[in-house]
């Protein structure tokens, strides 16, 4: 499909199109004055490995993201193949989110969601605006040791939450 300036542009075929791109799910977390605080997030990547650089995507108009900020750091959860639910969980809007997750501080303090993947805690190093979302690119201070990755991921695909095996066949 061509896309033409100036001519309506089909956001559920796009997004259909991108739902053929499998991607891991990460929980963003942080911690402020109120509490833990966290939000589901499938943009996430690495940037460089010198410095240690990551980043994730999030949307402008989120509500969770702005107390994130202003705390200048975060913890990135990869989710394990069987927490589905959790993710679920950190997707609604204007529920308790941390309600029956268990987790752990990092040396900073940011939430570490119990059996994930793997974790990483960041601080904020910069932040673009990219149309509806911003582009967050987070320093990498500490993360998850080698003994924690004992899962597989969970991966979100053709609109569907997936695992390896589902993939293979």
């Amino acid at each position: 499909m061509t896309i033409e300036h100036g001519t309506a542009f089909d956001q559920r075929a796009y997004r259909d199109a991108l739902g053929h791109f499998a991607s891991g799910v990460t929980i963003i977390s942080g911690i402020d004055e109120d509490g833990p605080i966290g939000f589901t997030c499938q943009s996430f990547y690495s940037v460089s490995m010198d410095p240690p650089l990551i980043s994730f995507s999030v949307m402008t108009n989120s509500t969770t993201y702005p107390r994130i900020r202003d705390t200048g750091r975060f913890a990135v959860n990869v989710l394990s193949h069987h927490q589905h639910t959790v993710s679920s969980q950190f997707a609604r809007k204007g529920s308790d989110k941390w309600t029956g997750i268990e987790w752990s501080p990092t040396r900073e303090g940011n939430p570490v969601i119990h059996d994930s993947l793997m974790w990483l805690d960041c601080d904020i190093w910069a932040e673009h605006e990219a149309g509806d979302h911003h582009i967050v690119i987070g320093k990498v201070n500490e993360m998850s040791p080698s003994e924690w990755h004992r899962h597989e991921p969970l991966l979100f695909f053709k609109g569907a939450y997936r695992h390896l095996r589902d993939l293979a066949s």
